[in-house]
């Protein structure tokens, strides 16, 4: 071992995790000289921490990188290794996208609450976090929510949203003392389902309540029924769940992990309207959007399950609400029609087929869209609006048709035309957000 050349050495250690470094550098002092080395420490830092500099958890400069794991390591040492580098690529997974896109929500994160505030909350609430979940309150203690007194109030969640007619949802992760006050707010209506239930994450405007069962482990969203009965849905698939062991996962950190994973892939997006910017949750590709062309026409449709204005566990005829947005426009060749090129086209009515599993249950016609008659040109983006239907099953779809006319309406340039809407589903989804 002492004859091995440099080259050798560094080539070994590139191989090696930190427990491994630390073990090779007891070995003799120029061994300990090769794995103190701070190029080696870089690249663990970066690879289990996502540090792009030698940082503390609080953000604080250290000497080194390895100080820096080290102090890292010393910080978290109560929970499993494995555990803390998971949740902390959660976390960077999101805040990454957030520095890119919209660093305003990024703003809004609290820096991370310490083990003593953590365990004065449970305290006050009478549990103990799950230990996933006590980690990601460790990385980041949820929301500021100043941003809930000014314009902004309904639109930096963290999670995001939807709207349609006069329905807005716009999710934002609570901070701890948030936490307490809403859950013993709720708790006031007693219901036994929720004894050992805290409140997450909530929406502005329209209420909209997310519990973790900090025995259980899993996410559970409210219904329609929440303030009668108590009723919720899980949120996270209960199969995914595992709370004990060196690769416990609550459905908190799922839930998280799958909202950063949407948001890295494009699944969802910012959606901007009425000079507002908003997370928004119609998902963007497919399966779940589907997209039609037809003589230059683009339509592209998604649905999304609304569940505090569904009881899904009742037999009822509106068992389940779907919102759905609709995004059309003329592509950049403009339209043609019969060899005939049109700079516009002007949308005169509307027909849809909705599904309830197989069957049909409605076949509607109208003009216009939500009073509207969109006008389409090249260049000129998308018409986006948004529209609601139930149907009395889990799932089911929308399909139909726009009729546009070439030119406007009141000045019409050919024939009248159909474009299609391909089926997009309706489906209660694993995830719920």
């Amino acid at each position: 071992m002492e004859g091995l050349e440099d080259l050798v050495v560094e080539l070994i250690l590139s191989k090696v995790d930190p427990t491994d470094a630390a073990s090779f550098a007891c070995v003799n002092r120029r061994f300990m000289v090769w794995a103190s080395d701070d190029n080696l420490w870089r690249r663990f830092c970066s690879l289990d921490l996502d540090l792009k500099a030698p940082i503390d958890p609080l953000g604080s400069p250290c000497p080194s990188f390895k100080i820096a794991y080290k102090v890292w390591h010393e910080s978290f040492g109560m929970y499993p290794w494995s555990l803390v580098k998971r949740t902390k690529r959660c976390w960077a997974v999101i805040e990454t996208w957030l520095a890119a896109n919209f660093p305003e929500v990024s703003n809004t994160l609290r820096k991370g609450a310490s083990e003593r505030e953590i365990k004065e909350a449970e305290e006050k609430l009478g549990i103990r976090l799950p230990p996933p979940t006590r980690l990601l309150y460790r990385f980041h203690d949820g929301q500021d929510l100043k941003f809930l007194e000014t314009k902004d109030a309904a639109t930096l969640g963290l999670i995001g949203g939807y709207w349609f007619y006069s329905q807005v949802a716009n999710v934002y992760l609570l901070p701890l003392a948030q936490v307490v006050l809403d859950t013993k707010k709720f708790a006031e209506r007693r219901f036994a389902s929720q004894s050992k239930c805290v409140i997450v994450a909530s929406s502005f405007y329209d209420r909209k309540l997310f519990f973790l069962n900090c025995c259980s482990g899993h996410l559970y969203v409210g219904t329609r029924k929440l303030f009668v009965d108590g009723d919720m849905i899980p949120c996270v698939p209960q199969l995914l769940v595992k709370c004990e062991g060196v690769e416990a996962h609550d459905a908190m950190l799922l839930w998280l992990e799958e909202h950063g994973r949407r948001l890295r892939d494009g699944v969802i997006g910012i959606r901007e309207e009425w000079d507002l910017r908003i997370i928004c949750q119609f998902p963007e590709t497919p399966p779940a959007c589907s997209t039609a062309v037809t003589n230059g026409v683009q339509v592209r449709a998604s649905a999304l399950f609304i569940p505090e204005k569904s009881s899904p566990t009742d037999e009822i005829d509106d068992k389940c609400c779907f919102a759905y947005s609709i995004r059309m426009s003329l592509l950049s060749d403009g339209l043609i029609l019969d060899g005939m090129y049109h700079s516009s086209c002007q949308l005169q009515s509307r027909h849809w087929i909705i599904r309830a599993g197989d069957a049909v249950v409605g076949d509607v016609k109208g003009e216009a869209v939500i009073g509207k008659y969109p006008l389409l040109a090249p260049n000129k983006g998308e018409f986006v609006y948004q529209s609601c239907s139930t149907i009395p099953s889990l799932t089911g779809s929308i399909e139909g048709s726009f009729t546009f006319v070439p030119g406007r309406i009141t000045s019409p340039k050919g024939r009248l035309f159909e474009v299609e809407v391909a089926s997009f589903p309706l489906e209660v989804p694993g995830y719920i957000f």
